[in-house]
């Protein structure tokens, strides 16, 4: 019974595994790593897509090939020949080495990159008829899909915003497409080149077809056409425009200029290591109000002008161990000393010695009679005379 009442399982839904034009198992070995790692590839237009296995639908990395410079076969370390199983794709930016597991494995994949990057099958490998066929096959639907699709490189931008995404980000590459100033269907090309000169080139809508309008008009059924046109006539030297999709590694925030009122963009690494200082924050009315009302301090003297000594300051200190007073106390005045010495208390009378004359006066100091005045004399003199 309790078998019963629990629902039949129903199998989960498998996602649908994703067409490629061509796939299959490959080592890939990126600048940054050490030994090949295994992968399962799929080309699909412009970007191979690498798997865990064949059985996955969802892809773990992805490789565009937007900025393609050319394809190298490669000879394995340490070995003088070349097994067929190894081979390089060079790109603006980096470089990807590659390992297979036999030649024709290696030969189908360079044909068919070169067949989505240059839009032709290649006639300078080693191929069979079949392997042509299976390519004409893979341009035939990528040249209908690019019909539909517009390029990565094509940004709705002015012709001004466009000469400073190619100046400020040459990583990303120097040739974008635009809509056209004049308000037709029509598209504008903008490059740049390493000397730093900006050309615009003008393209025409003419039914289904985009017209390149220079010395010999080039028709093109879409515009990766038209992309694909001027980097294959210049060389490769001619990148689509790639804006990266990466995170941003630099913290900024928008700020408006004060004397002009533009918005402009701030880092904080150029504000210095401790970043932005935050704002002081402000205290509240009531609480200003309650703080005590401190008078400003005086700025510091400098010491290349001559300082003069304010009139309210107190007198200097006569001595070095005298205390100075505070300016905030007032200053008490000390009495002056006196300039005349106060006289002194007589001493009392002494016995005359012996062998010494009665009536022989008592030697007084000379400098002792100065300060004695009228009147002791005249005490002092009577009171011998009485003695005798």
């Amino acid at each position: 019974m309790a078998s019963a009442l629990n629902p039949p399982r129903v199998p989960k839904p498998r996602g649908v595994l994703p067409s490629h034009y061509y796939e299959s198992f490959l080592e890939k070995k990126g600048p940054c790593d050490r030994d090949y790692k295994k992968f399962w590839a799929g080309l699909q237009g412009l970007t191979i897509y690498f798997y865990n296995s064949n059985r996955d639908f969802q892809h773990v990395e992805k490789l565009n090939l937007g900025a393609f410079v050319k394809l190298r076969d490669e000879v394995p370390r340490g070995s003088s020949w070349d097994p067929g199983t190894h081979f390089s794709l060079v790109l603006s930016n980096q470089e990807i080495k590659f390992k297979v597991e036999s030649l024709e494995s290696r030969e189908m994949w360079k044909g068919f990159i070169l067949t989505m990057v240059e839009l032709r099958i290649p006639s300078n490998l080693t191929l069979l008829p079949g392997h042509l066929y299976m390519m004409a096959e893979a341009l035939a639907k990528e040249e209908a899909r690019r019909a539909l699709e517009t390029p990565s490189c094509f940004l709705k931008v002015s012709r001004l915003e466009a000469h400073l995404l190619l100046e400020r980000y040459p990583e990303c590459g120097n040739l974008l497409l635009r809509p056209s100033g004049d308000g037709t269907d029509g598209v504008s090309v903008t490059t740049r080149q390493k000397a730093h000169v900006v050309r615009h080139y003008k393209v025409k809508r003419e039914g289904a077809k985009f017209v390149i309008d220079v010395e010999e008009p080039f028709s093109c059924a879409s515009l990766d056409a038209v992309v694909n046109y001027f980097v294959t006539h210049t060389n490769r030297a001619l990148v689509p425009f790639l804006p990266d999709e990466d995170y941003e590694k630099v913290l900024g925030y928008l700020e408006a200029d004060k004397e002009n009122g533009e918005t402009v963009w701030v880092a904080t690494s150029a504000l210095g290591p401790g970043g932005p200082k935050p704002p002081s924050a402000s205290l509240p009315l009531s609480s200003q109000d309650k703080l005590p009302l401190l008078p400003p301090l005086p700025p510091p003297p400098n010491q290349e002008e001559n300082y003069v000594t304010p009139i309210g300051d107190a007198p200097a200190a006569d001595y070095e161990n005298q205390d100075v007073p505070s300016p905030s106390q007032p200053v008490i005045q000390k009495p002056k000393k006196l300039t005349k010495v106060q006289a002194k208390l007589p001493r009392p009378p002494v016995a005359p010695k012996p062998g010494r004359s009665p009536s022989s006066p008592i030697p007084v100091p000379s400098d002792g009679l100065a300060d004695v005045t009228a009147e002791l004399q005249k005490k002092l003199q009577r009171r011998r005379a009485l003695e005798h």
